[in-house]
């Protein structure tokens, strides 16, 4: 079986577009939460996970956008949570604010969670990666750092798919996996997409210019 893992999609339409483009054949899709944030396209974005019935955990900016609290967010993750409100519809947010903080899929052989098993807001990284995260599932799936990396195990499987609409691991180019249940394996795919757009988007909505510059530097 052919899963095809995405997470951090930040509401960038244009960089979701491309992945969904590049995707191989696949028999599944599944997300590791933050569909909405930062970038101007919330209300597409939900739309496209939630007409393909991607199962989805929630992030912490798709709780901040449900619950109308950016606590502690710099100026601009929180503007891209007012922006999302103002965005979204009562039935978009009330499925963000209906997401589970984690769940298993594909026969409960594999776990998604935003941050890690422990606390879906605890940011841990590739190298942080060990096999006491695991549960009894085959591969964990987390996203938060939008920094891509996996690492095998005896026990199973630990990744991140890395960020489709925010990189931060130095790659400007939207990522995402592909994970091979059946081999146990895992394939980092990254794809170009159209940054300019983005960013041109990200000032005609009047959202500080920073979240479109620092998407031509992956970080």
């Amino acid at each position: 079986m052919q899963v095809a893992v995405i997470s951090d999609v930040h509401a960038n339409k244009v960089a979701l577009d491309a992945v969904f483009e590049d995707l191989p054949p696949v028999d599944a899709v599944v997300c590791a939460g933050d569909v909405v944030g930062y970038n101007p396209w919330p209300a597409e974005c939900v739309a496209a996970v939630r007409e393909r019935a991607i199962p989805t955990v929630m992030g912490n900016h798709d709780r901040a956008v449900a619950s109308g609290t950016a606590f502690r967010f710099n100026s601009m993750a929180a503007a891209g949570v007012d922006y999302a409100r103002e965005e979204l519809d009562d039935d978009a947010l009330a499925w963000l604010a209906d997401l589970p903080d984690d769940r298993t899929v594909l026969d409960d052989r594999m776990k998604l969670v935003h941050g890690h098993p422990d606390d879906p807001d605890r940011y841990t990284y590739p190298e942080e990666f060990s096999a006491r995260m695991l549960g009894s599932e085959d591969v964990l799936v987390t996203g938060h750092t939008h920094v891509q990396g996996h690492e095998v195990f005896d026990e199973g499987i630990v990744m991140n798919p890395g960020s489709v609409g925010q990189p931060r691991d130095g790659d400007p180019r939207a990522a995402y996996a592909v994970v091979d249940l059946d081999d146990l394996a895992v394939e980092e795919r990254r794809v170009e997409y159209d940054v300019d757009r983005v960013a041109d988007a990200v000032t005609e909505a009047g959202l500080p210019d920073r979240i479109g510059e620092r998407l031509y530097e992956g970080r």
